[in-house]
């Protein structure tokens, strides 16, 4: 007799499930020993699921469970889980059974942003740790969601973008931490300027931009359509609203602003100490945009109540000379370039070797599990600078320039503004 796709997979699982034992059957409610192995479940098996850092299985967190509405990749998920780390894992076509898995511990959402805050929402009230691809959500609102869902459940998130504890910092050639030691010093003076182009190393990917005026296209058999769209507006399929291609559609994500914003705008909010607020007013240069396509845009700007400026350089890419950190006393140019008052600071690193150390970071999100702490870029400080991505989505929408209550987390006098917070959702999804 042959066996379709959904059977095989459902056969897969079953396997699966019979050679794990839940440590809260051992151990109890929510049991983790501190030398447990931990579980994991990956929701999304497109590009970045398949990533060497998230598709893995070790000695302290074994894959155990995939997830997507997409067949193909679901098989694919299935297939190379037995290839290539010989774990024979439970595929799940719905991601609430997957979340509902009492064999996972940690539920890892690789899914495209429209879906981030139902599935992190969900994933808590189940009692699960949540690591995140970034953005955090599409919306602030969602964003609001996830912090108050978590810390009502007790459970530990992480946001995975990185450049706040580690690797080389856009094209400045350090990382992040003698930034942090020069800014907290003052040296520099205050308020700061902070200028984002592709001359520090911030590709924004113009081509991810949507297309107008789709042709609707026959839903391939392996997708299920409705359910890939969930929460999103029904609109008919094309496979460019998709896979690789689904960024440049404001119902799923936010075009290269929102698929690369959070990785250097968070660093940005962690340098300047911003980590508890958001700028009162962010400003759009850009031509009109689509109602459903996302295009490019020129320039967007930030600003705080201090005065501290984020200044976004889009497609003119900014001037190559200009600092990248820039106050009344000194400057930061690529290269880690610094001048001090005006003249060339060439002993930088000695100075900066008598300046104390920024506090330490939890960046061992395993190791935060099992302390129950949190990890360095968690659902506070992740849902700020996710904040601040929003913001300049919601001016560029408009394009027009927006004042921000950022204790309220409101937009002032701007009913327009404000309905793009907390967008409906398409039944019967919700949070």
């Amino acid at each position: 007799m042959a066996i379709n796709r959904k059977d095989f997979l459902k056969t897969m699982g079953g396997l699966a499930a019979l050679t794990i034992i839940p440590r809260r059957v051992l151990g109890g409610p929510g049991h983790i020993a501190p030398n447990d192995q931990l579980t994991k479940g990956i929701i999304g098996m497109g590009g970045i699921g398949f990533s060497a850092n998230h598709f893995s299985s070790n000695e302290q967190c074994r894959l155990v469970a995939v997830c997507d509405c997409d067949d193909n990749h679901l098989e694919k998920g299935v297939r190379l889980s037995k290839e290539r780390l010989n774990e024979e894992v439970k595929g799940y076509h719905l991601y609430r059974d997957l979340i509902n898995d009492p064999n996972v511990d940690v539920v890892h959402i690789a899914t495209p942003p429209h879906w981030h805050g139902i599935m992190a929402v969900e994933a808590a009230k189940a009692g699960k740790d949540i690591w995140c691809e970034k953005p955090m959500t599409r919306t602030i609102g969602e964003g609001k969601k996830v912090m108050e869902a978590v810390r009502q459940n007790g459970r530990i998130f992480r946001l995975n973008t990185w450049f706040r504890f580690k690797d080389t910092f856009y094209g400045l050639g350090t990382t992040v931490e003698p930034l942090k030691k020069l800014v907290d010093s003052g040296v520099l003076g205050w308020p700061l300027k902070v200028t984002i182009s592709g001359y520090t190393g911030f590709n924004w990917k113009f081509f991810w931009v949507g297309k107008e005026n789709l042709v609707e296209q026959p839903i391939p058999k392996n997708l299920d359509y409705d359910l890939w769209l969930g929460p999103a507006p029904y609109k008919p399929y094309n496979e460019h609203r998709t896979h690789q291609t689904f960024r440049g559609y404001w119902d799923y994500d936010g075009g290269g602003l929102g698929d690369m914003g959070q990785h250097y705008i968070d660093p940005v909010q962690y340098i300047l100490g911003k980590d508890g607020t958001s700028p009162i007013k962010v400003e759009v240069d850009a031509p009109q945009q689509h109602h459903d396509a996302i295009g490019t845009w020129r320039k967007i700007v930030y600003t705080y109540d201090d005065g501290c400026q984020i200044i976004l350089q889009g497609e003119q890419h900014g001037d190559p000379t200009a600092p990248y950190i820039e106050g009344p006393n000194g400057k930061v140019y690529q290269g880690f370039r610094c001048e001090l008052n005006g003249q060339p600071a060439h002993n930088i690193m000695d100075i900066l070797s008598e300046l104390p150390d920024p506090e330490p970071q939890n960046t061992d999100f395993i190791k935060c599990i099992h302390n129950r702490e949190k990890f360095a870029l968690n659902e506070i400080n992740g849902f700020r600078s996710a904040t601040i991505v929003n913001m300049g989505l919601c001016a560029l929408r408009l394009n027009r320039t927006l004042e921000f209550d950022p204790v309220k987390l409101q937009f002032i006098n701007d009913e327009a503004a404000n309905a793009l917070i907390d967008q409906p959702m398409r039944a019967p999804w919700k949070i």
